[in-house]
């Protein structure tokens, strides 16, 4: 039997969404920034945040505009997710460049949804907290598009269907088999006549 390892104070917790973020001035080309540090607050009202480096050239858009679009990615969009956050938008045109389809958000007035991404959330920020290395912008969500392939029959949405892409360790995953349910554990047992 082995033991463990104690660290230094760091961030382990894997595997996260790597999601593209969206935003873009008045008068000026969309950008795209990859960020894994992204998360639910609050689910009424429904509120996200992302969290982002000052330095990056997508912080000073979001923080002037007040608003960005969380843009799901699947196995599809694992190059583009990797491309986005690897080059900066200062001398790059994320969308032209990697064929993606900016169109116009529903509910925002500058930040575009990334067409082939299956979930685009639009947001609005509400705060922004200085943290250190990262700020972290809170934002309410003030709609949800949902790409209607991954409808059902019935009108369900199988968001797991779409391939959606995960972040772990410095490296890109889709998502594996199903192990259960949320409740399964607690979820009674039919009895057999």
């Amino acid at each position: 039997m082995t033991g463990k390892q104690q660290w230094k104070p760091g961030n382990m917790l894997y595997p996260l969404p790597a999601v593209m973020v969206s935003c873009a001035r008045e008068g000026e080309k969309a950008n795209i920034i990859t960020v894994a540090w992204v998360g639910t607050i609050c689910s009424d009202p429904a509120m996200v945040s992302i969290s982002v480096r000052p330095e990056r050239y997508s912080y000073g858009i979001i923080r002037e505009t007040g608003e960005f679009v969380i843009n799901l990615t699947t196995e599809k969009l694992a190059y583009a997710a990797d491309f986005c956050g690897v080059k900066s938008g200062r001398d790059t045109d994320k969308f032209s460049l990697l064929h993606l389809t900016p169109e116009k958000a529903g509910k925002l007035s500058h930040a575009p949804v990334i067409k082939e991404s299956p979930v685009n959330i639009e947001c609005r920020v509400t705060e922004i907290r200085e943290l250190g290395s990262h700020h972290m912008f809170l934002a309410e969500v003030l709609a949800v598009d949902a790409d209607e392939a991954y409808l059902n029959p019935n009108g369900k949405f199988e968001l797991n269907r779409t391939g959606l892409l995960a972040y772990s360790h410095g490296s890109y995953f889709t998502l594996g088999e199903q192990c259960g349910s949320f409740g399964y554990s607690v979820k009674k047992k039919r009895k057999r006549s």
